[in-house]
């Protein structure tokens, strides 16, 4: 079986040796400390944590995180009684139109702490664990970025993104010549859209633990469909 991806595997057990010894700040030296499964360990034998941040845009440079939802999971089941939901203060104004898509007011955060408050545990949940996001950019951007401006470090971590997994398997379902002469094209690799190919029901969308959610009974399909769960981390993790 080749790797799902055309970029090289990382190897994140030896980088995170390394982000360790490079990492000075004890949170961050903490969270690098914890030992990640080895990537020859099957995708049925990992633990994951789903992932999903709401922000108040979608540039981590001039928008920052209001909610973060975590969920633990394993290809069978999805523990929603280790579900975790923070909402943090951002230090960017919400403007009416990120208002809008996640509903997330001012009075919503009027109180809310801010993240230096909260990331201790939510780096707690997340060490030795890989995650799984759907769109891997907003939340390792995010939160890298606002740890470098809270502690003049950022962070990196291993990904499951079910969004670039759901891509793949539309390029192959809907390629080669027949495919391309009946004019067949990839399907939407949205959150909703993607689940609803695998009979997945709606949830209510842009609520972090809900998405969360979400992206965990997506992964647990896509491997359920197109892949096994025999196969090494190794192979999807970026």
């Amino acid at each position: 079986m080749k790797r799902l991806f055309k970029s090289p595997s990382i190897a994140w057990n030896q980088k995170q040796k390394t982000l360790k010894d490079r990492a000075k700040h004890p949170l961050l030296v903490d969270f690098y400390s914890k030992e990640l499964p080895a990537p020859n360990t099957p995708l049925s034998e990992i633990e994951f944590i789903a992932m999903d941040f709401e922000t108040t845009g979608l540039e981590s440079k001039k928008d920052g995180i209001l909610t973060i939802g975590t969920v633990p999971f394993n290809l069978n089941r999805v523990f929603l009684n280790r579900a975790k939901h923070w909402t943090v203060r951002p230090r960017q104004q919400l403007d009416e139109e990120s208002v809008v898509i996640h509903g997330i007011t001012h009075n919503d955060i009027l109180d809310a702490p801010d993240l230096s408050e909260v990331i201790e545990e939510v780096l707690n949940e997340m060490s030795g664990k890989i995650m799984v996001v759907h769109y891997q950019r907003i939340e390792r951007e995010f939160l890298a970025h606002a740890l470098m401006e809270r502690y003049k470090e950022g962070i990196e971590f291993p990904v499951l993104d079910t969004m670039e997994i759901e891509s793949i398997i539309q390029k192959k379902v809907t390629g080669g010549i027949l495919n391309r002469l009946k004019g067949a094209q990839p399907g939407s690799v949205r959150l909703a859209q993607s689940r609803r190919r695998y009979g997945l029901p709606d949830y209510t969308p842009h609520h972090a633990l809900t998405d969360a959610i979400a992206t965990a009974e997506l992964l647990q399909a896509q491997i359920a469909y197109h892949h096994d769960g025999d196969l090494p981390v190794r192979d999807f993790w970026l």
